[in-house]
């Protein structure tokens, strides 16, 4: 997946700004490139773990559909550990056409990563930031 500089740069900024706890949301793409980053409410408010209401995420779903748009992505943050997918994360991972991003900010320098999960399956993919 590819996203602009401005998109990444967003995705991190909310995720120091909502630590400790994880942060969310969703990214429409087109052709493979990011276009649109919404952000959700992390319902948990947890520093283990992110849920979007059902109701929100129909409405970013709806949004991005109207758009011409695909759901290209879910984020969320991991603000203590590395940005791999936990077995929760796994558990959850209920759109196996999306990619899966991670936001790692325990640390100074963000470590962002991408991720295919698929039936219990999980594979790292390229992220690249324009």
């Amino acid at each position: 997946m590819q996203i602009a500089r401005e998109f990444y740069d967003r995705l991190v900024a909310q995720a120091r700004a909502e630590a400790p706890n994880e942060c969310c949301g969703m990214i429409a793409v087109r052709d493979g490139r990011a276009v649109q980053v919404y952000p959700a409410e992390n319902t948990a408010a947890s520093p283990l773990r992110y849920e979007i209401d059902g109701r929100q995420q129909l409405h970013i779903l709806d949004a991005i559909e109207e758009s011409g748009s695909e759901l290209g992505a879910i984020y969320h943050s991991h603000t203590r550990t590395p940005p791999e997918p936990s077995q929760t994360d796994i558990n959850l991972a209920f759109y196996p056409d999306a990619l899966y991003l991670i936001l790692g900010v325990a640390n100074e320098e963000p470590d962002v990563r991408a991720w295919r999960i698929a039936d219990g399956q999980v594979t790292q993919v390229e992220l690249v930031v324009e």
